[in-house]
């Protein structure tokens, strides 16, 4: 085949490339148009979404324990085996307003800590190394710590949140596919019209389901930021309480040090439930926890505080 010939051929095939993604992006117009041929009020559409999201993020919630605790490959700690462990436990239970939650423990990708359920029958799983990591101290504290999450019901209101936007998400995603879709065509276009041959289809489907994803974050974006805001706060709160109950904002904070000293942050798919805070400046907007620095300097600050106040008394 002549380059003529070849040439042809990439512009006929682009053409023809371009019109399959415009009929693409038609038909799903046109769905759209169908579905929303007679819409309901907004003030019933908001309500609508709103509740959907809250259902599923409800059941979710339900579910949160047992599905995290099978990904965790998590095992029950009997008494028998840790009663010191559980009388701790218990102990700090009675001074809040929670029952003592069932303790699991995993292998986990760094020595931590999280809790899942609420106040009436939650779950704290234990990193295996966390045990000999801490002083005895220093475990009550981080243990209260995940016990006022369980009793601030922290777990259920992020995932309703969570839900509700992941809901509005996905109607937006599907919003504005059509235009994914005639933006993906108009670049493997391109790519024939230039005379190269384009990457598989199955290549710019993926390329536009992640580019029309990236315009949904941008659209919800302050969305996003208030609740990582409100992750953050809540975190902070969990601190204030575990000082409360312990009476001791130093032991936690050296526990927060030693777990930092033992391993790198983990970002990984359950950061948000673990007690590190994430310390990268560029991504701290979207952080679920604080800085964990500053959440130390801030333990240390009110340990100042205390001894102070304990001078002037005495």
């Amino acid at each position: 085949m002549t380059d003529g010939a070849r040439r042809a051929l990439l512009v006929l095939t682009g053409v023809l490339s371009f019109l399959f993604y415009v009929a693409i992006a038609v038909v799903l117009a046109n769905v759209a148009t169908v579905v929303l041929a007679d819409p309901p009020a907004p003030g019933v559409l908001v309500a609508a979404v709103v509740a959907s999201g809250l259902a599923f993020g409800y059941l979710s919630y339900r579910a949160g324990p047992t599905r995290i605790l099978g990904a965790l490959d998590a095992r029950p700690v009997p008494r028998a085996t840790a009663p010191r462990l559980h009388e701790r436990l218990e102990a700090i239970a009675d001074r809040m307003d929670v029952r003592a939650p069932s303790v699991y423990v995993a292998a986990l990708d760094a020595p931590n800590a999280l809790a899942v359920g609420a106040r009436g029958g939650g779950v704290v799983v234990l990193d295996h190394r966390l045990p000999r990591i801490l002083r005895p101290e220093e475990l009550d504290a981080i243990l209260a710590h995940e016990l006022a999450h369980l009793e601030g019901y922290d777990g259920l209101v992020q995932t309703l949140a969570a839900s509700v936007l992941q809901t509005v998400a996905g109607i937006a995603f599907l919003a504005i596919l059509p235009v994914g879709f005639l933006f993906a065509g108009l670049s493997r276009t391109a790519t024939y019209l230039a005379g190269q041959q384009p990457e598989p289809f199955r290549v710019h489907l993926q390329r536009t389901h992640y580019r029309v994803g990236q315009l949904v974050v941008l659209a919800l974006l302050a969305f996003t930021l208030a609740l990582r805001a409100h992750s953050r706060r809540r975190e902070l709160a969990a601190d204030d309480r575990a000082v409360d109950v312990t009476g001791d904002p130093l032991a936690l904070a050296r526990g927060l040090r030693r777990i930092q000293r033992a391993s790198d942050p983990y970002r990984g798919l359950w950061s948000s439930l673990f007690v590190h805070g994430e310390e990268d400046a560029l991504t701290e907007l979207l952080a679920t926890h604080p800085s964990m620095d500053d959440r130390i300097e801030r333990l240390r600050a009110m340990a100042d505080d205390r001894q102070r106040i304990t001078v002037d008394v005495e």
